[in-house]
């Protein structure tokens, strides 16, 4: 398991904090492991392959998009060493497109779970991980409830296609969970975030040097995710020395 302090701050809440200094042997081995798997699922494609497909894809965006990318994708790291399963594809669906709806979707213990991370730079003015996790819970908030500022798009059927790829290999029960709801928001029948287990993801790269006081602050001040109405809350903090370790794992 890659090393975090997980603190229960109440029956339905959990903080875990994650630093990552480096990319140790261990998340390298992590990587080696499970990169293909979350960007492809079941797909039998070669690792060094697979690294210079999200090597490609990267290239031609700008930081802010490839920040974030890495972000989710190391969130799914983190989940996917601890026991979840993936219900999607890192990779979208359309070739070299950004995808849609939410960051994840995760299935554990026959419990699905909904992902939204955010993240930014230690360069950003007044960047904090409370107030990225702040922004993930109410994008998740307002996509279920299909009040999303970013469209109409119904955030259901993208995880629906991605919960039905073959390589995916989704339960055909949660599928239709999935389904249902996709069926209801085109209706218009909304949900509440209360009715789901939610993750907040928050991921602040530093500038290459590495501050151990970088992630102090949400270890003291974390209750204010008890205001996040999720069935149950797993609040993330990620906090990695460099963008650039990644990038370079991926062009070895």
């Amino acid at each position: 398991m890659i090393p975090a302090l997980i603190k229960a701050i109440s029956p339905t809440h959990e903080l875990h904090v994650i630093d990552i200094e480096s990319l140790t042997i261990q998340t390298r081995k992590y990587l080696d492991d499970f990169l293909v798997s979350i960007c492809e699922g079941s797909s039998d494609s070669e690792l060094e392959l697979v690294k210079l497909r999200l090597s490609n894809f990267l290239a031609d965006k700008d930081e802010r998009t490839r920040m974030g990318a890495t972000a989710e994708l190391f969130a799914h790291l983190y989940l996917r060493a601890t026991g979840y399963k993936q219900e999607f594809l890192f990779f979208n669906l359309e070739e070299g497109s950004i995808k849609k709806g939410f960051d994840g979707f995760f299935s554990k213990n026959s419990q699905t779970f909904l992902l939204e991370s955010k993240s930014g730079s230690i360069t950003t003015k007044k960047i904090s991980h409370k107030d990225k996790l702040k922004n993930a819970y109410s994008d998740l908030e307002k996509y279920v409830a299909g009040k999303s500022e970013k469209g109409k798009n119904n955030p259901w059927k993208n995880a629906y296609n991605h919960a039905s790829h073959i390589d995916v290999g989704t339960e055909t029960s949660i599928r239709k969970k999935i389904k249902a709801l996709q069926d209801m928001f085109d209706r218009g029948t909304f949900s509440n975030i209360n009715e789901f287990n939610i993750i907040t993801c928050s991921t602040i790269f530093l500038s290459g040097t590495w501050d151990a006081t970088a992630s102090s602050d949400i270890s003291i001040d974390n209750n204010f995710v008890l205001e996040f109405e999720g069935k149950t809350t797993k609040a993330m903090c990620l906090t990695k020395t460099s963008l650039n370790s990644f990038i370079a794992y991926l062009e070895e």
